[in-house]
């Protein structure tokens, strides 16, 4: 499949996502004094109630498992190798953007730490000084003047929104490494790396999940709270000046 076939499909994705996103918030507005607009606050506290469970009974000691099993230099190099497969969606993303020193950032990043970097291993970009450069299709569609919409907690993922949602569905199909490896070489490099790298994090920030999920008054409100406000941080938007750090919050007062 072509990559022009990619973003035709992708396109279509993010209609039918936003179509649904519409239909989801038609029941009426649920607008908190945060600005969180969560209509479908009872259906999302289950599937919170559901993501809490299997992160208690599996993704929590899976990742405190191998964050104490796996060596850190190890563990660092499997992060860095599933960062750097990102980048080429980095690259696209920038440029649908009009952001061409991101585009070249993401590019230069992709290419040295994939050659210097051992595939991706080594973070070469990193001992070189050069600027991370982050985006996703969530992004684009914020530039290109998409509204936020509705919040919503996905089963597995976690916080999103419906802007959120659809970038997600279409950074699956506009990553250009998605064309280069096949169904069987996507199953062995793709997705391990990735599922890898969520466990190291879920390993190495225990306490601070932990403090959201299992130690605050309202886990659910809690975790959209801080995923809305940090979300439209790095968005640059207007409706957060700030950035939330979990380390700093009251749980039990929140």
């Amino acid at each position: 499949m072509t990559l022009f076939s990619r973003l035709h499909r992708a396109t279509v994705l993010v209609l039918v996502v936003s179509l649904l996103g519409a239909c989801a918030g038609s029941n009426g507005t649920a607008i908190t004094p945060e600005g969180i607009n969560d209509p479908n606050e009872k259906a999302n506290r289950g599937v919170h109630e559901f993501n809490r469970s299997l992160d208690r009974a599996f993704i929590r000691p899976a990742g405190v498992g191998y964050t104490d099993f796996v060596p850190d230099g190890l563990e660092d190099g499997i992060t860095n190798f599933a960062l750097n497969l990102e980048e080429p969606k980095n690259v696209v993303n920038s440029l649908l953007q009009g952001n061409l020193r991101g585009a070249g950032l993401s590019l230069f990043s992709f290419v040295t730490n994939t050659t210097l970097g051992f595939g991706g291993i080594i973070d070469a970009t990193r001992e070189l000084g050069i600027p991370e450069n982050d985006t996703d299709f969530g992004e684009t569609l914020y530039v290109w003047g998409v509204g936020e919409g509705n919040y919503i907690e996905l089963p597995f993922v976690g916080p999103s929104t419906h802007r959120r949602t659809a970038g997600l569905v279409v950074d699956l199909f506009t990553n250009p490494l998605s064309a280069v490896f096949d169904g069987r070489s996507r199953f062995f490099y793709l997705t391990p790396a990735g599922f890898a790298s969520g466990l190291s994090a879920r390993g190495r920030f225990t306490d601070t999940i932990d403090s959201v999920l299992y130690e605050s008054a309202d886990s659910y409100a809690q975790a959209r709270l801080i995923y809305l406000q940090n979300r439209r941080f790095k968005l640059g938007d207007a409706e957060s000046s700030t950035e939330i750090d979990p380390f700093e919050l009251d749980t039990e007062g929140f």
